[in-house]
């Protein structure tokens, strides 16, 4: 048994009406929603070609600006000044304010410190001293005269509240009691079964007036309100419902159908644009200017570059002539009023070979003296 219920479509058993609405709604909305969803892809494409042409390079120019203009130079700024600066500030703060105060907490207020809590401590002593030698027998003979005295103001206020509670009893409560049993609740019980029945007659007359109102109210409002909604209200709001939806389901469609046109729209325009503009640039540029280019390259711009290329080696064979000549005559020139220069006397590089001196075969040291 499939417990899954397959979904049911959901125009099935729709009855002409909904045919007879639907069809021209469709027909009306896509022939509205069409020019609509092309302008929407022109939009579209027109963003697109905005954002990659011309949005993405400002804001990328824009961010090398803002880079150049403010975070290299406050970088640089924070880097090369602030940084110092806040060192150097640190650097004082702890010379001239952090190391005196340690040197003036561990070496002034420490010892005073210490001498305060030592004369705080043989105080406390003596305090616990004078407490317990003194206060505390004083206390307990305060509190033992305080507990006597206590006792008899205790008798005393036992026996005038006993003599004040009997006056109470038969010149107050008993004449009262009296009163309330023989006097005060016959005449409450009488007023509470008369109270009682003007409220049943009450309640009797409000329950008669609110029928009637009721079914006044029933037959003049609520009945004709029943019928408008289920005969008026109700019939046209199922079909405003209708078309609502079908106004719905014909947007959906048309939306989409209208996309479909606008691209077959845009394929025909482009592949138009194509064969317009695009297909004789390529076939001129393929027909036309290269061969032209290659032609130009190989009988015009190889052979002056060759001859460029010959120019610029012959000047340079010249220049490197010119140059040797002009060595050869300052040396003849220097040899003529200096005459040749003397060979050079090599100087001695060798170790002296002296008693004293230190080679690298004999030891001079102490340890190892010969």
């Amino acid at each position: 048994m499939d417990l899954q219920k397959s979904p049911e479509p959901r125009h099935q058993g729709e009855g002409c009406l909904v045919v007879a609405v639907r069809l021209p709604v469709r027909i009306v909305v896509l022939v509205l929603v069409v020019p609509v969803r092309m302008v929407w892809d022109a939009l579209v494409v027109a963003g697109r070609l905005l954002r990659d042409t011309v949005l993405r390079p400002l804001g990328r120019a824009l961010a090398w600006t803002g880079s150049a203009l403010f975070v290299r130079p406050f970088v640089a700024l924070w880097r090369y000044l602030l940084v110092p600066v806040g060192r150097a500030l640190a650097w004082l703060g702890r010379v001239l304010v952090v190391v005196p105060a340690v040197w003036f907490h561990r070496y002034v207020l420490t010892p005073v410190g210490h001498a305060l809590a030592r004369l705080a401590r043989g105080a406390g002593v003596g305090l616990a001293w004078v407490y317990a030698r003194v206060l505390v027998p004083v206390g307990r003979a305060l509190a033992w005269l305080l507990k006597g005295a206590g006792a008899v103001l205790a008798a005393l206020g036992l026996g005038v509240y006993a003599a004040v509670a009997w006056l109470v009893r038969y010149l107050v409560l008993v004449p009262a009691r009296l009163l309330y049993t023989w006097v005060l609740a016959p005449v409450g019980r009488a007023v509470a079964w008369c109270v009682r029945g003007i409220g049943w007659l009450l309640g009797l007359l409000v329950t008669a007036v609110g029928l009637a109102l009721y079914w006044t109210a029933r037959v003049l409002f609520v009945l004709p309100a029943l019928a408008l909604w289920r005969r008026v209200l109700a019939p046209v709001g199922r079909f405003l419902a209708l078309v609502a939806r079908e106004v719905q389901d014909a947007l959906g469609h048309a939306w989409r159908i209208a996309g479909r046109i606008s691209r077959a729209v845009g394929r025909a325009l482009g592949t138009l644009l194509r064969w317009i503009f695009v297909e004789p640039v390529r076939w001129a540029y393929r027909a036309v200017l290269t061969p032209v280019g290659h032609a130009v390259r190989d009988a015009v711009l190889r052979p002056v570059a060759a001859g460029v290329r010959a120019v610029g080696r012959v000047a340079r064979e010249a220049l490197t002539t010119a140059r040797d000549t002009m060595r050869q005559a300052r040396a003849e020139f220097r040899r003529m009023l200096f005459g040749d220069p003397g060979q050079p006397v090599e100087a001695d590089r060798r170790e002296p070979v002296g008693r004293d001196t230190r080679t690298l075969g004999r030891s001079t040291t102490a340890l190892t003296k010969d």
